[in-house]
């Protein structure tokens, strides 16, 4: 490749970058229907080659993608807003508790000495924060009941993507045999070892690390529920959410679950359960959930997730965090085809 030619094709990318820029709110719901036909794809070649069409593997995989949206839809979300409304409700009497009887405890026990809760400055916080959220959602409302044009096009994407993922993921075979057969044929061998590696990464993110965090989800929204915990789907699901980062959902979800367990037990020993629950639950991602859906060839530190979803979400919004760790792991892809060009290169040998 000449020095113009390369030249090109980073101007090219940079034009790529820019472009994606501009159209982001356009294509959000293109890219989250590439993301679920990504999802489905493998899926649907194992029923393909049992015998069933193309479109027919199609039309079960996305029968039963949609009765799972429909399932989470009509069943987890409303059972999540209870537990916010009820959580939000209870704050007062939360840190009436904290400061009446954790405190003191803590402070007799261990000789740590914290500043009271204010209550009032509790609620208000909570109550500007509301008040926020509640001024965006009506703001968006208003707008929406203003603009027809707005309302179409929400509708529109609401359509959309089913309708793209279907099409996505019936051609999705075709399209990769189709991109394959315009590359040079002078580097096809190395795209291709390229881009199974890519896929092997991509399918650790996105399909392994997904079903691990709604595993980790359900485990630990059942074990708190078990333990009698009134918080045990919200508090489960956080922690499985956030179970993308190694070791951060259980930290994240064994705080907020101790605390929660204090404020509603008043005792130490109810401590006992809630991390047994946690312990049970990373037993269980370390040795059945991330070898058999993940597997070891992920890569990415857990600083490079973190900081590839909030450079992602700086840059493009939440079409930049959809896309943050895909682009993170095609990048850490070829800067290992990098580094092993590099530490073949007469320039390392010589040095």
């Amino acid at each position: 490749m000449t020095d113009s030619q390369k030249w090109l094709v980073l101007a090219l990318i940079a034009f790529g970058g820019w472009l994606v820029y501009l159209l982001s709110p356009v294509l959000m719901p293109f890219v989250f229907s590439a993301i679920l036909a990504y999802l489905g794809d493998p899926l649907t070649d194992r029923l393909e080659a049992h015998r069933l069409s193309r479109t027919q593997s199609v039309l079960v995989v996305f029968s039963v993608m949609s009765l799972v949206l429909v399932l989470v839809l009509f069943l987890l979300i409303p059972q999540l807003e209870v537990q916010i409304a009820n959580f939000l409700g209870s704050l007062p009497a939360y840190a009436e508790k904290i400061n009446g009887a954790l405190l003191p405890w803590l402070e007799h026990r261990f000789g740590i000495t914290l500043k009271p809760v204010d209550t009032s400055e509790l609620i208000n916080i909570v109550k500007s924060h509301w008040q926020k959220a509640g001024g965006i959602a009506v703001t968006t409302m208003s707008s929406l009941s203003r603009s027809g044009g707005v309302i179409v096009g929400f509708l529109m994407n609401l359509v959309l993507i089913p309708v793209v993922t279907f099409y996505l993921l019936r051609d999705w075979d075709i399209l990769v045999a189709k991109i394959y057969g315009l590359l040079p044929r002078r580097i096809t061998a190395t795209t291709a070892k390229l881009a199974g590696e890519v896929d092997t990464v991509l399918s650790a993110f996105l399909r392994g690390q997904f079903y691990v965090m709604l595993a980790l989800g359900c485990i630990y929204s059942v074990g708190l529920w078990i333990v009698g915990l009134d918080l045990a789907l919200l508090i489960g699901m956080l922690a499985g959410l956030v179970s993308f980062v190694p070791y951060l959902g259980a930290i994240v979800g064994i705080v907020v679950a101790c605390t929660a367990a204090l404020v509603q037990f008043h005792e130490l020993t109810q401590l006992i359960p809630v991390a047994v629950v946690f312990l049970i639950g990373q037993s269980l991602e370390g040795t059945v959930l991330t070898p058999k859906l993940v597997g070891d060839k992920i890569g990415l530190h857990p600083v490079a997730v973190i900081f590839s979803v909030m450079a992602g979400g700086q840059l493009f919004g939440f079409l930049g965090i959809l896309l943050a760790l895909p682009i993170a792991s095609i990048i850490m892809v070829f800067l290992r085809h990098v580094h092993d060009i590099y530490r073949d290169s007469e320039f390392y040998a010589k040095g």
